[in-house]
């Protein structure tokens, strides 16, 4: 049985070195971007259609501080008089990206269609990020019975646009941003933007 002097002891020594750490820092990446555009799909040896769609993606990742970022995501893609599809992927993307400036970032991963008798395989992704969270995504399928798809969308990204933007904050601040604000390493003293 412990005494109440060895009790108090070590509450005592767990309260004084709470008071003495450095403040931790836990934030995270994350993306919400909602976007249209078009995608030319075949599926069973079917002739090639060219329909509108919209896709849309929410993700977490590593830390938005590091020159790299590494996460994941699900993306919804609803293909106008079609269907919709959904992928679970992997995310790569450059500080910049992540920070609402110019980027990119790379996703891989696996998707299921669940129209045209439905269809599962590879799903990738190329994005390329610009300022204030707009986005140009090159996406693309290929997967059972002879689905394979291509297509552009744009979007916007609104985690990018408000949370994690580093960019224009000369001339519209981000009164809460998610992390530090960073200067641009290949040019020290100087803002992003």
């Amino acid at each position: 049985m412990r005494s109440p002097f060895s009790s108090l002891l070590a509450a005592s020594c767990a309260l004084a070195a709470l008071g003495w750490a450095a403040p931790a820092r836990a934030d995270i990446s994350s993306w919400l971007m909602v976007g249209g555009g078009a995608v030319s799909w075949s599926q069973r040896g079917s002739e090639r259609a060219l329909n509108g769609v919209l896709t849309g993606d929410i993700g977490v990742g590593t830390s938005p501080d590091g020159r790299f970022i590494g996460g994941g995501l699900v993306r919804m893609t609803t293909t106008f008089e079609v269907g919709s599809e959904f992928a679970l992927m992997a995310r790569g993307a450059t500080w910049g990206y992540q920070a609402g400036g110019f980027g990119l970032a790379l996703d891989a991963g696996a998707y299921m269609r669940l129209w045209e008798g439905g269809s599962g395989g590879f799903a990738g992704a190329v994005n390329l990020g610009a300022p204030l969270g707009f986005t140009l995504t090159i996406l693309g399928t290929v997967g059972s019975n002879d689905a394979n798809s291509i297509g552009a969308v744009a979007g916007l990204d609104l985690l990018r646009l408000t949370l994690h933007r580093q960019a224009f904050t000369n001339w519209w601040p981000n009164p809460a941003p998610s992390h530090e604000e960073r200067r641009d390493a290949r040019a020290p003293g100087r803002r992003y933007w």
